[in-house]
C-alpha cells in the first residue's frame, strides 16, 4: 500500500494526459473537469475535486560543493470536499498526500514528503474571497499580496496551511482582513498539528480607489514565539510587529509599478530588533509583437546584522513567505540580508505557450551577516566580513504549456555563477537546478 496513492495518482496523468491532448488537437471545446460530472449527479450542497502534481527535479553543486547532487521524483495528490448547506455556510477539507521518491534522504521529510494528511479543513461564514462580510475558522491557507512575506508556499511538495481565524470586510473598493494564526508543523508519518506559543496575528488592507489604476495594501504583521535564544544564547520570547505597504498599478503606454515596503521593530528577550526591506519594479507590455513581450526591471533589498553578539538584530525576517522564484528560481537566496537586481523577460510564444527568462545579481547588504536561502536557512557566513559582499548571478529558464483545465506541463532550468563571497566562504562551485512538472486537475 505505500505506493498505491502516488502510483493512482500517475495513472491518471498518464491515461487522462493523451485524451485531453486529443480533444485539444480535435477542437473539443467541452474542456470541463472529471469532478463536474459527478458533481453534476450529487445534490447542489456536494462538491468534490482533486489535482494531481509530478515534478522531477534535481540539483548539482548543492551548498555550492562538489559532489553533492541529487535527482528524485515529487508527487503530490490533493483530495478536496466541500459541503454547502446553506448560501452563507460551507465546511472545506483537503487532504493532501506528499512523497518523494529516489530522494537521498532516506526517509524523505518535509517539505518534500508529508504523507496523507488534512491540509485544510474549516468552516466559512459568508466569503471572505467575494462577499461583503466573511468569517472563516480552521486549518486553512494565508495568502496575501504577491506573497513577500504571507503565503502558501505551493511550489513546495508539502506547501504550507496555517491553523486560523480570519475575519474579511469588503465594501466599494475597500478591504479589511483580520487575522490570528499558527503555522502548521509538518512532521511526515505523523498528524500534523501547529505549536503553542508560535503566534502570529495581523491586520492587511487593501484600497482600489484611493490612486487611479492601482491597488495600495497596507497592513500590520505581528509574530510572537516564545523559547528563542537570545545574541547572548539565554531563552527569550519574541515580540515583533512589521509595517507595511504594497502598491501595485498601471501606467501610460502599457506600463506598470510595483513596489513594497516594510519596517520591522521589536524585541527578542533583551535584544532589540529593527529592520526593514523593499521591492521595486517597473515593467512595460509591448502590445505590437506576436509574441507579447513583457520586460521588467527589479530591485530588492533586505537589512542584515552587523554584529551578532551586541544584543541588536538587524536582519530582516521574511516571515511565512512562498519566496520561490522571488529571487532567483533555483531558491538560494531569500529576502534577508540582500540586495537583488533582477531583469525579466516573458513572451507568448503562441496561444497556449509561455516562455520566461531572469537574470538575478545578489549582493550582501552586510558582509558580516549570512547567506540565507529562500526557505531562511543560512547558506554561508563569515562573521568577520572579509569574504567579499558579491554573492553571484543567476540566469534562469522557463517553459509553460496550458493543454487545458485538466492538463498542464512546464520546465525550466537555472544556473548560479558563484561570486566573490561565494567563492570564499565555500567551495565556490555552480549550482545547476533542472525541472520537469505536469499538473492535472479533476
Amino acid at each position: 500500500m505505500k505506493y498505491v496513492i502516488c502510483a493512482w495518482g500517475l495513472l491518471l496523468v498518464i491515461v487522462a494526459g493523451p485524451q485531453v491532448l486529443a480533444q485539444t488537437a480535435a477542437g473539443n471545446t467541452q474542456n470541463h473537469l472529471l469532478s463536474e460530472d459527478l458533481n453534476n449527479t450529487l445534490p447542489k450542497w456536494l462538491h468534490f475535486g482533486g489535482e494531481y502534481r509530478a515534478r522531477v527535479e534535481g540539483f548539482t553543486g548543492g551548498g555550492f560543493k562538489r559532489n553533492s547532487s541529487d535527482t528524485y521524483l515529487l508527487s503530490r495528490l490533493r483530495l478536496n470536499m466541500t459541503l454547502e448547506p446553506e448560501s452563507w455556510l460551507k465546511f472545506a477539507f483537503q487532504a493532501q498526500d506528499a512523497r518523494a521518491f529516489w530522494k537521498n534522504q532516506n526517509p524523505p521529510a518535509p517539505p518534500y514528503q508529508d504523507v496523507m494528511n488534512l491540509r485544510q479543513g474549516y468552516v466559512e461564514i459568508g466569503d471572505v474571497e467575494k462577499k461583503s462580510v466573511g468569517v472563516r475558522a480552521g486549518r486553512q491557507e494565508l495568502a496575501f499580496g504577491d506573497e513577500r512575506l504571507i503565503g502558501n508556499s505551493n511550489w513546495n511538495n508539502t506547501a504550507r496551511s496555517f491553523d486560523a481565524l480570519r475575519g474579511t470586510l469588503r465594501h466599494n473598493g475597500y478591504r479589511l482582513d483580520l487575522f490570528a494564526a499558527r503555522v502548521v508543523k509538518q512532521q511526515n508519518g505523523e498528524f500534523d498539528w501547529s505549536t503553542p506559543g508560535n503566534n502570529f496575528y495581523g491586520a492587511y488592507g487593501g484600497m482600489e480607489k484611493l490612486v487611479p489604476n492601482a491597488i495600495v495594501e497596507p497592513y500590520f504583521l505581528w509574530r510572537r514565539q516564545s523559547q528563542l535564544k537570545t545574541e547572548t544564547g539565554a531563552l527569550g520570547t519574541m515580540n515583533v510587529g512589521t509595517v507595511g505597504l504594497r502598491m501595485v498599478g498601471k501606467l501610460p503606454s502599457n506600463w506598470d509599478y510595483g513596489l513594497e515596503m516594510d519596517r520591522q521593530t521589536g524585541s527578542l528577550g533583551t535584544d532589540t530588533v529593527g529592520a526593514w526591506a523593499g521591492h521595486w519594479l517597473l515593467g512595460r507590455t509591448v502590445p505590437t509583437s506576436h509574441l507579447h513581450p513583457r520586460i521588467a526591471l527589479e530591485y530588492n533589498y533586505a537589512s542584515g546584522d552587523s554584529n551578532p553578539k551586541d544584543g541588536h538584530r538587524g536582519t530582516f525576517d521574511q516571515l511565512y513567505a512562498t519566496a520561490h522564484d522571488k529571487y532567483g528560481m533555483d531558491d538560494q537566496v531569500g529576502w534577508k540580508n540582500i540586495r537583488n537586481a533582477r531583469f525579466t523577460l516573458e513572451t507568448k510564444p503562441a496561444k497556449k505557450w509561455t516562455a520566461v527568462t531572469k537574470y538575478d545579481a545578489w549582493w550582501l547588504a552586510d558582509p558580516h551577516d549570512a547567506l540565507y536561502n529562500a526557505a531562511s536557512a543560512v547558506v554561508a557566513r563569515v562573521a568577520s566580513g572579509k569574504a567579499g559582499r558579491f554573492v553571484g548571478q543567476e540566469l534562469d529558464a522557463a517553459l509553460g504549456y496550458n493543454f487545458s483545465r485538466q492538463f498542464q506541463f512546464g520546465g525550466g532550468f537555472g544556473h548560479v555563477f558563484p561570486g566573490t563571497f561565494l567563492k570564499n566562504a565555500t567551495q565556490g562551485v555552480s549550482y545547476n537546478y533542472p525541472y520537469a512538472s505536469t499538473t492535472f486537475v479533476f
